[in-house]
């Protein structure tokens, strides 16, 4: 019977890593909006279940360099940025995990160092990261926050592709 959540196999969650229990038990899921990010939450909720690990929810608030006399600027204010990973943590206690969150500051070309940083800096056993649909050419060329992430963390990385046609629901949450 199919539920509607996204299928996860984990694999081996008895096996013990450096003699202290599951390799994914510590949990970094980046989230750029609450909304745009069920899939990702959903799958990195049920991991967490199974591995009775803890969610470590951080949201990059991204700055512009400066210019000459100027300071940096931010599109965002830090209260909302912190708000982006507050609105996660409903959706998340939904699924009965323990979770905690973050957020990190980044100059725009650094997000996926920012991510990897602080997955090391936390000592992430794994990243569950969203990857959003784009056209192959614009990912060949410019690459991609999860593909870049990929390549810097010391831990592996879960991409989790968004269900097609889910945006409009999104948008709802």
């Amino acid at each position: 019977m199919h539920t509607g959540a996204p299928e996860v196999a984990v694999p081996d969650t008895g096996a013990l890593v450096s003699g202290d229990g599951s390799s994914f038990r510590r949990i970094l899921v980046p989230i750029r909006r609450a909304c745009d990010s069920v899939d990702t939450l959903a799958v990195a909720a049920r991991v967490c279940l199974s591995t009775h690990g803890v969610l470590r929810l951080v949201h990059v608030r991204i700055f512009d360099p400066p210019l000459r006399g100027a300071a940096r600027f931010y599109p965002e204010s830090a209260a909302e940025a912190a708000a982006v990973a507050d609105e996660a943590l409903p959706f998340i206690w939904g699924y009965g995990v323990k979770a905690t969150t973050a957020v990190v500051e980044a100059q725009r070309t650094e997000v996926a160092a920012a991510i990897a940083r602080h997955a090391a800096a936390w000592r992430a056993d794994v990243i569950v990261m969203s990857r959003r649909p784009s056209l192959a050419f614009w990912r060949f060329v410019l690459g991609s926050i999860p593909d870049q992430v990929m390549r810097k963390a010391a831990c592996p990385v879960l991409a989790v592709h968004p269900k097609p046609g889910m945006a409009r629901q999104r948008a709802a949450w």
